[in-house]
């Protein structure tokens, strides 16, 4: 099938932009932002999506806070039958945020993240359906991302006899010792955010990314802060962007190990300059994270992964 040509003038929202300003780079996105933010998938990201066994899917609740979930299925649980439309065969378990999310015209975004290759591609856009067994989403924007701070994993095996809801599910008022214990060895999330609602009180923006970094580069603050350094990257700023405009965060942590996920929604703040960074060998800009609450998902991840890789671009920048 051939893909849809790109008539339109993409560009970036009101906080991307300003994002970009401060950092310098407003005028080089402006000109390269119609050519990597498209309105429709590649037929190479389409194959791309149809061989993951999980996404990470960006949503927002009926609070407005965004979260960041996790769905798994064998590969070609997520299929493409076309450049615009992106089928998803697997659901959300009873009480993540993403069920509520799950209506149509709900705007979602979806992170494709292949840990052995380090490949990494999003597509943004709205449900379009939602049946007893899945979702189709309609498209609105789909583009690539580096391969930076991603630790290449390999894949040993699913963790019990195929994809499988968490073994518990346990709320989080606030993080407690053992909560702050996991977040300080993280290496490994993925950040949920939204552009603020418009006139509609819609969301158009929804977001999810991956970060990473050595273990130890979330950081707590003396204020009980969670502080997430902001690497140097693309340059395209959508997570910040959509911060600058809607200050909610939404963090899925990782634990390859265990298993474990923790996913907590709060405020955020975006630090750019200050003492602060001094923390944070590498970092050009902060993310701080306060009122944090959610919920353990334990053995959230349904695979077992072999020993990583660490990122190149992890170490140096924990060695500036």
């Amino acid at each position: 099938m051939n893909e849809p040509r790109d008539t339109t003038a993409n560009t970036w929202h009101a906080g991307e932009r300003e994002a970009q300003r401060r950092a310098g780079v407003a005028e080089k996105l402006a000109a390269h932002g119609p050519r990597v933010l498209r309105p429709f998938m590649t037929e190479q990201h389409r194959q791309f999506l149809g061989q993951l066994p999980f996404l990470v899917i960006g949503s927002v609740d009926g609070q407005g806070r965004p979260w960041a979930s996790l769905l798994s299925g064998y590969p070609g649980f997520a299929a493409s039958p076309d450049p615009t439309t992106l089928q998803v065969s697997a659901l959300p378990s009873p009480g993540d945020p993403l069920a509520e999310a799950m209506k149509p015209g709900a705007a979602l975004g979806i992170l494709g993240i292949e840990l052995p290759t380090r490949r990494r591609n999003r597509v943004n856009g709205r449900v379009a359906h939602v049946t007893a067994d899945g979702f189709s989403l309609a498209v609105e924007q789909s583009f690539g991302n580096c391969h930076q701070y991603i630790h290449a994993r390999d894949y040993v095996r699913w963790a019990g006899d195929g994809p499988a809801p968490p073994i518990a599910v346990e709320a989080l008022a606030k993080p407690d010792e053992e909560a702050r214990a996991f977040i300080a060895q993280a290496d490994t999330l993925f950040l949920a955010s939204a552009a603020a609602p418009g006139t509609d009180r819609r969301f158009s923006a929804v977001d999810v990314s991956h970060r990473g970094g050595l273990p130890g580069f979330l950081k707590f603050a003396g204020d009980g802060a969670v502080e997430l350094p902001d690497y140097r990257g693309n340059f395209y700023f959508n997570s910040i962007g959509n911060l600058i405009t809607h200050p909610y965060i939404g963090l899925l942590i990782v634990d390859f190990g265990s298993r474990d996920l923790l996913q907590l929604a709060g405020n955020a703040e975006v630090i750019w300059d200050g003492k602060a960074l001094a923390r944070h060998p590498g970092a050009e800009r902060l993310i701080r994270i306060r009122h944090a609450s959610g919920r353990w998902l334990r053995r959230g991840f349904p695979l077992a992964m072999a020993a990583p890789e660490l990122s190149p671009q992890a170490i140096a920048a924990a060695a500036n």
